[in-house]
Order: C-alpha cells, then sequence, then structure tokens
C-alpha cells in the first residue's frame, strides 16, 4: 500500500490537472459559475433553518451560550457545508472509474489517482465554500477557539479525505461491475445525513429517553458524527456538548483509516476484473 501510495504521489500533477480539469468542466456552461458553490448550500441552509429551527425546534438542543455565538443559524452551516462536500463524494464515487474509462485504460499511470482526483476535487469545492462560512461567522457572532482552528479542523478535513477516498475506492471498482450500488448508495446518503447531527446537535439523541442505550451506542460509532461535530467544534468554543466525545473521535479516527484500508484492499482486488470490464 506504502508503495503504491507513493506512486500515486510521483503523479500528483495528473491529479491535479484532473482536478483543473473536472472544476472547469463544471462551471464553464453556467452563467453564475463558482457562486453556485455557495448559494446551494446557503438555499439549504435556510430552508432547514425554517423546518428545523422555528418550526421543528431542533435548536433546543443548544447550549443557551452558543444561541448567542451564532446560534442554530451558524450551527447549520457549520455542519450542511462539510456534508455537502461528503454528499457529493458519495454521489460521484460509484462513477469514479467509470467516467474516466479511456484514461484509464490509455494512460499508464497508478488506477488510484482517478479515485484520489474525484475525491481532491469535492474538497477544493469546499474550500470554495469558506467564504459563507467566514462570513456567518462574522455576522451572527460566532468565537472560533485556537484549539478549533489548529486541532478539530485540520484533524476534520485530514478524515473526511480518508473516509472519502476509502468509500470512493471501495464503490468505483464494485460498481464497474455491479451497476446496483449507485441506487444503493443514493439511500444509504440519505440515511447518513439523518443520522450524523447535521440538522440537529447530538446531545438531543445521547439525552432522550426514548432512544434505547445500544442505539445511542450505535449512533456513537458512526464516523462521521465525530468528523461532523470537529467541524463545529472550531466555531463553539468552550461548549461540551458541541464538542465530539471519546467515543465518537475514537470512531471517526478508526472508522475513517479501516473504511481507506477496506476501499484498498477491495480496489486492488478488483482491479485486474474492473479493467476487463472497462
Amino acid at each position: 500500500m506504502a508503495s503504491r501510495a507513493l506512486a500515486v504521489w510521483e503523479h500528483r500533477k495528473v491529479v491535479g490537472l484532473l482536478v483543473r480539469r473536472d472544476l472547469k468542466v463544471k462551471y464553464q456552461q453556467s452563467i453564475l459559475g463558482y457562486a453556485w458553490t455557495m448559494l446551494e448550500p446557503l438555499a439549504l441552509t435556510l430552508v432547514y433553518f425554517v423546518v428545523f429551527g422555528l418550526i421543528l425546534g431542533a435548536d433546543r438542543g443548544m447550549p443557551a451560550g452558543a444561541m448567542e455565538q451564532g446560534g442554530f443559524l451558524l450551527f447549520l452551516v457549520a455542519g450542511i457545508l462539510p456534508w455537502n462536500t461528503f454528499g457529493a463524494i458519495l454521489s460521484e464515487a460509484p462513477r469514479a472509474m467509470i467516467t474516466h474509462s479511456k484514461l484509464i485504460t490509455t494512460m499508464k499511470v497508478p488506477r488510484e489517482i482517478f479515485p484520489t482526483a474525484t475525491v481532491g476535487t469535492k474538497l477544493i469545492e469546499y474550500l470554495l465554500t469558506w467564504p459563507i462560512l467566514i462570513l456567518f461567522v462574522i455576522f451572527l457572532g460566532g468565537r472560533p477557539s485556537w484549539e478549533g482552528v489548529l486541532v478539530w479542523l485540520p484533524l476534520a478535513i485530514l478524515l473526511q479525505f480518508t473516509i472519502g477516498l476509502g468509500l470512493t475506492l471501495l464503490l468505483s471498482s464494485i460498481n464497474v461491475l455491479v451497476r446496483d450500488v449507485e441506487r444503493l448508495v443514493r439511500i444509504a446518503s440519505r440515511i447518513l445525513f439523518y443520522g450524523s447531527a447535521i440538522l440537529y446537535p447530538a446531545a438531543m439523541v445521547m439525552g432522550s429517553d426514548r432512544v434505547p442505550e445500544w442505539l445511542k451506542t450505535a449512533y456513537q460509532l458512526n464516523p462521521l458524527l465525530g468528523i461532523f461535530e470537529m467541524h463545529r467544534a472550531v466555531w463553539f468554543s468552550g461548549f461540551e456538548e458541541l464538542t465530539p466525545g471519546p467515543i465518537a473521535i475514537i470512531s471517526a479516527v478508526v472508522g475513517s483509516v479501516l473504511m481507506l484500508v477496506i476501499g484498498y484492499w477491495t480496489f486492488r482486488r478488483l482491479e485486474m476484473s474492473v479493467l476487463k470490464e472497462l
């Protein structure tokens, strides 16, 4: 695995070219272009704020002091922006090899380059949404901490890239052979969205008497829960309820690394069969 990772690093210029090409193709026939990267999550955030914040009262799980430091609206923005990135990775992961089939069969480069480029493109798009996040932090009175900026944010981005790459390696190779994967991914994406505390604080689940203990444990074992809580911990300093606990942190780290190992092993195991099919 280390030798293949080194080979991908040696071909990093190819990865960069693929990322730039994908970004250019995505926006070249769009009037608003890059603005869509900001407008889409902004529109979703406003809709969710009205439905879950004003109508369903999901903000009651927020600590009282946090409502004065950006409140539920900043809470939503800080979760929806990274989720959009992960959701886009999940959406495109099954077709990562099929989309680049001509290049895969003609270029003598490590095939891992193509899933890596798919994930890299989405992370660049996530970074392009940061102007929205910074504006919300400023206008809503968020208070980022040095601990969050120096620890939680880099760790969250690294783990999101790791688990995203693992899933892309896994799904892209299997989907070439079994096309049902794309439909299953759409279902799984919805389940993960509502099960990763994007629209509500995780404390609402952990503090509920109606949720069985075994389900609470399973809930905390979701690697995405810890990752998105890390993203939020950057902007809500000093609130234990909005900081990932030990179980969530361990699950995020172990789950992300395990997913990468499983994805890479599957990718290498199916590589020759995938090439024949392409």
